[in-house]
């Protein structure tokens, strides 16, 4: 089976629908798949929800999803830095599920693993919590949260082999993984392209099985927040 693709559109050709739940990877603007966000924008789909952490941020990342409107609903955690995100948000525009970040990696993770769900304690007493069924453990309540079954997951990766094994690199690790495994169909941006078997078996973070296609680009090197202090 080959996965190597040459171009992010080639790699989802075929895959796209409107209305469909994408899963994607990234912390603010670090391992974001934004060669693929650029597909997705071109592609023109819509009413799309995505499952992801954050939104980027105004002009990059899925923040760019925003700006022609394709995202209808948003599944994540962190909603700050995107004044476009909140605006719509408050204007009524855009829906959203916030999720706590542990919850959200644990109900990607879940979906990959034939998890259907899971109990937990995080939100429990809080607006989280609301229209979820609660259950007693320990003397103690547990809301139950359900896996998200993605149909697509894009994510980013720092190195792959032709098999689809991937390495990330540090903190792009984040929400890559448990995003990757979620996916009825993963592809995956990364820097390098490298020989199978070339790679290390202990330093593989995802196996191939989990990845579908892969393409290799250049990507920007984006700083979210640059703070400085004066000498």
């Amino acid at each position: 089976m080959n996965k190597i693709y040459e171009t992010p559109d080639a790699a989802l050709d075929g895959l796209l629908h409107d209305g469909m739940l994408i899963a994607a990877g990234g912390f603010g603007l670090c391992g974001i798949p934004e060669l693929l966000i650029e597909a997705i924008r071109r592609a023109g789909t819509k009413d799309l929800t995505f499952a992801s952490n954050n939104a980027g941020v105004d002009d990059f990342g899925l923040g760019r999803l925003l700006q022609t409107r394709q995202i209808r609903r948003m599944i994540s955690s962190y909603v700050g830095e995107n004044a476009e995100f909140m605006r719509q948000y408050l204007a009524g525009e855009l829906e959203v599920e916030f999720t706590p970040q542990g919850t959200l990696a644990e109900r990607m993770r879940a979906g990959g693993s034939g998890i259907p769900g899971f109990y937990t304690r995080t939100g429990v007493g809080t607006s989280v919590a609301e229209g979820k069924e609660h259950k007693i453990f320990k003397g103690k309540p547990y809301i139950l949260e359900t896996a998200i079954d993605a149909e697509l997951s894009i994510v980013k990766a720092w190195k792959a082999d032709t098999t689809g094994n991937l390495i990330f690199r540090k903190t792009a690790r984040n929400f890559n993984v448990p995003a990757a495994m979620c996916g009825a169909v993963c592809v995956a941006e990364v820097e390098e392209i490298v020989p199978a078997g070339s790679l290390d078996p202990d330093h593989v973070h995802l196996p191939g099985i989990y990845v579908h296609r892969v393409i290799a680009g250049q990507h920007e090197k984006r700083i979210e927040q640059r703070t400085t202090r004066k000498h």
